[in-house]
């Protein structure tokens, strides 16, 4: 089978479930006796489904090449290439307490392919190869994917490496995201396959707000952005209220990441302002990251065997 490289999104959604959970255990000490019953086997998923997708992707470029190619060329399908660097970065954040060296060589090996897949996104853009209509939530995954890098590159104490892939995504999510919304009131709707890529939206605020603190740490201001991702989400899913009779797809895993990168950030406001509100808010971002990432995840081995049948 020829998987497409956006199927890379199931590791981020996997992994980043995970990473969310380590951070929000810290806002519920002694609710779970062993919470890492629960983060560690997400981690552990989102690895074992990116060494599978790589080989299976390896096998792609060998013998499949012109399909490779085309995912490269075709925009509406290249911004979904960003998410092999991201599930690079979050793998290396997931395996870095066991094998720091490891994970520091796929870190930086994630944010050399990053900075070259933006110089290439940005080039189309700039010559005028990407139609207004063909933008949708995937090209946030290719130029603003680096402001999901410094999570992991901090935990394995690789800061400036994540102050540069966070600067130059960080500014790109600023046009980017308003064309988008532009795109969302006057362009043409999505089609149904891909309309959950609508949900990459709340990736900007939520990790531009979070990682972008841990750099910066004297920028409260950025809290506002938390907030409004908040009720960027409640938008999302009233639109989204009837998703199961949806088409189902590889887009579908662009529930899961998102939602995981909401947790994530209203863990580390929980962390820095604990008060029953935002830790009630924490732990149901993340319980609701955890339902979506099991709806997808179940439906994708759902599909699986009934092809193999």
């Amino acid at each position: 089978m020829r998987i497409p490289i956006g199927l890379f999104g199931a590791v981020m959604g996997l992994a980043g479930l995970g990473l969310a959970a380590r951070l929000a255990a810290s806002v519920w000490p002694g609710v779970f006796r062993a919470p890492a019953y629960f983060t560690e086997p997400w981690v552990a998923l989102g690895l074992l489904a990116f060494v599978a997708l790589s080989a299976a992707y390896l096998w792609k470029i060998v013998f499949h090449t012109k399909s490779v190619v085309e995912e490269f060329r075709n925009p509406v399908t290249l911004g979904l290439c960003g998410a092999l660097p991201v599930a690079m970065s979050l793998v290396a954040g997931g395996i870095g307490p066991y094998a720091p060296g490891a994970a520091r060589i796929l870190w930086w090996a994630s944010f050399g392919v990053m900075l070259a897949f933006q110089i290439l996104g940005l080039a189309r853009i700039l010559s005028g190869g990407v139609a207004l209509e063909q933008l949708n939530g995937g090209w946030l995954i290719l130029l603003v994917g680096g402001i999901v890098l410094p999570g992991p590159g901090l935990s394995l104490g690789l800061e400036e490496g994540a102050r540069f892939t966070f600067g130059v995504s960080a500014v790109a999510a600023v046009p980017l995201t308003a064309l988008l919304f532009y795109r969302a009131l006057f362009g043409p709707p999505l089609p149904e396959p891909l309309r959950p890529t609508w949900f990459i939206l709340l990736v900007p605020p939520s990790l531009i707000y979070a990682n972008g603190l841990a750099l910066y740490p004297m920028a409260e201001f950025l809290e506002t952005l938390y907030f409004f991702g908040l009720a960027l989400a409640a938008a999302l899913l009233w639109a989204a209220r009837r998703v199961l009779r949806w088409q189902f797809g590889a887009p579908w895993w662009a529930f899961t990441f998102p939602l995981d990168a909401l947790a994530y950030a209203a863990a580390r406001y929980a962390q820095d302002h604990p008060a029953p509100l935002w830790n009630a808010l924490s732990g149901a971002t993340l319980v609701l990251a955890t339902l979506f990432v099991v709806l997808v995840l179940w439906r994708t081995l759902r599909n699986a065997a009934s092809l193999r049948g």
